[in-house]
């Protein structure tokens, strides 16, 4: 996910190989701020967690064809390799649920949105957690 604006190239991006290494970056040049990168093993118990995520959510079934496309607001995209199956969705950087409303998909837009947001949830709260300079008492 990223957009440019007025303050460069900003994008915040996130993997998870099949091995459970995350890779986690976040470009932010707000204040001249440089990019932030993480590496974390995780556990099988979190990657089933993450593929039942991904399965509830069905979006391995959306069709991404009447979704918009990027525009000068940024661009969301998502690949995901899972089971034998594969998706590469990139559409138009939404922004809130509103933004979904007048697509000529927004039941399926609102699915991926859905799933950003968890997942964005998510990583951000295992990097918080597990990057934790003084532990919690």
């Amino acid at each position: 996910m990223g957009h440019k604006g007025r303050y460069g190239h900003e994008f915040f991006r996130f993997e998870i190989d099949k091995y459970g290494t995350l890779k986690y970056a976040n470009n932010s040049n707000y204040r001249r701020d440089s990019i932030i990168q993480k590496t974390l093993q995780l556990s099988p118990t979190l990657i089933n967690e993450i593929q039942r995520i991904i399965k509830d959510s069905e979006i391995m079934h959306e069709d991404s064809s009447k979704w918009p496309h990027q525009d000068e607001n940024g661009r969301l995209q998502l690949e995901i390799e899972m089971n034998g199956q594969s998706i590469n969705i990139e559409t138009a950087k939404i922004s809130s649920l509103a933004d979904t409303l007048s697509t000529e998909d927004p039941e399926g837009l609102r699915v991926l949105y859905y799933l950003i947001q968890d997942f964005k949830c998510l990583i951000l709260s295992i990097i918080s957690l597990h990057f934790k300079i003084k532990p919690i008492a």
